[in-house]
């Protein structure tokens, strides 16, 4: 079978990007920086308030992008009562969370901005799963919701609704229920709370859990949502791969409504996220909703299958063989759409999926 010689995480951009286009989604371009007072007036809705920044031959200091949504909301100018739907295939610069410096991440992602519905809603998560799907067997999505989160929390400052949002990341009940009394809210509450952030499955045997936590009208609402996309997904066939996962939703200064995580096998962190951001639009002065989510496509290196290898094929050949006959059989090989490496010896540290020894007269031994 011929192989392509683009690397795992080119291969996967083009995909994803066809993927998005069957769906109306149009692509959009963005410098590689922006002046420098556009992110450091939005850096509560940035992954990392780290930004790198240079001297413009004008004097302007400028920064390399650092985030992709930002651009697309301040430029998005949605019809009224329709839809504003665009996908992308950019490099971001960030700092890591290990604390390990600046790095260039590559990411495809799509944004739907303008007049939300249970419909775009469901596109866009159905989308974010057929994203994984491309990526890998055997996925994952994870998905939350805010809104059950934030009924919950209603009764505590803003002081206390961090420190339970943060034990609610780590699942920790035990935790959640020491702040809630120490803070002097009902032991009612705090074992809702406590039981939210130990769910964890598919959907059918979540949902109904729920009922009896989805006591405020903000929750009802957020479990009502879920309900209605989590049957659009099943009409999809897509339902089989989905875990509702209330620990994800632990980030309400930009996410207000359904959040979603995407794993890998292979990948510790994970390769996909996404949710609902209506208060960037609100801030940036624009009505409507907005839901989108990115895929980190520099993950797919870490996979352990290597995500890929330096060459489809490495040609080994002998000192005494006719260099011309050598550079012609590679050729041959490459028009089958194959990566060649020629060597003398193997090299170390490489990785290929075949080995042939190029032989008298050009007669090739496979390995």
């Amino acid at each position: 079978m011929s192989q392509s010689p683009l690397r795992p995480d080119e291969r996967a951009g083009l995909r994803l990007r066809e993927l998005y286009r069957t769906h109306g989604y149009l692509p959009y371009r963005m410098s590689k920086f922006e002046p420098y007072d556009f992110y450091v007036g939005n850096k509560s809705f940035l992954v990392s308030e780290n930004i790198l920044t240079f001297t413009d031959t004008d004097g302007r200091l400028m920064a390399l992008k650092p985030d992709v949504t930002l651009s697309i909301v301040k430029n998005a100018q949605p019809p009224a009562g329709a839809l504003e739907k665009v996908c992308y295939s950019e490099n971001v610069y960030r700092t890591t969370a290990a604390g390990m410096g600046f790095r260039e991440i590559m990411q495809t992602g799509l944004e739907c901005i303008g007049a939300l519905d249970l419909a775009a809603m469901g596109e866009v998560l159905a989308l974010a799963a057929e994203s994984l799907a491309l990526l890998g067997s055997g996925y994952l999505l994870d998905l939350g919701h805010t809104g059950l989160v934030s009924a919950l929390l209603e009764p505590a400052d803003e002081t206390v609704r961090k420190n339970l949002l943060a034990e609610l990341g780590r699942k920790n009940q035990s935790a959640i229920n020491q702040i809630c009394a120490q803070a002097g809210i009902g032991r009612t509450l705090a074992v809702r709370l406590g039981r939210l952030a130990g769910l964890y499955g598919p959907a059918g045997s979540v949902l109904p859990e729920l009922e009896g936590l989805a006591q405020e009208a903000e929750a009802r609402e957020a479990l009502e949502e879920l309900r209605g996309l989590c049957r659009i997904l099943e009409g999809l066939g897509l339902l089989e791969h989905i875990r509702l996962d209330f620990s994800i939703a632990n980030d309400m200064r930009y996410y207000n409504g359904v959040i979603f995580r995407g794993y890998l096998p292979g990948l510790a962190s994970g390769v996909l996220a996404g949710g609902r951001y209506d208060n960037l639009l609100r801030r940036m002065g624009k009505a409507g909703g907005a839901v989108g989510f990115a895929v980190y496509l520099d993950q797919l290196d870490r996979l352990e299958d290597g995500g890929g290898y330096d060459a489809d094929v490495l040609l080994l050949y002998r000192p005494g063989d006719d260099p011309a006959a050598v550079a012609a059989f590679a050729e041959r090989l490459r028009r089958d759409g194959r990566s060649v490496r020629m060597e003398r010896s193997e090299p170390a540290g490489l990785r290929w999926r075949e080995q042939v020894r190029f032989g008298e007269g050009g007669a090739a031994q496979w390995i």
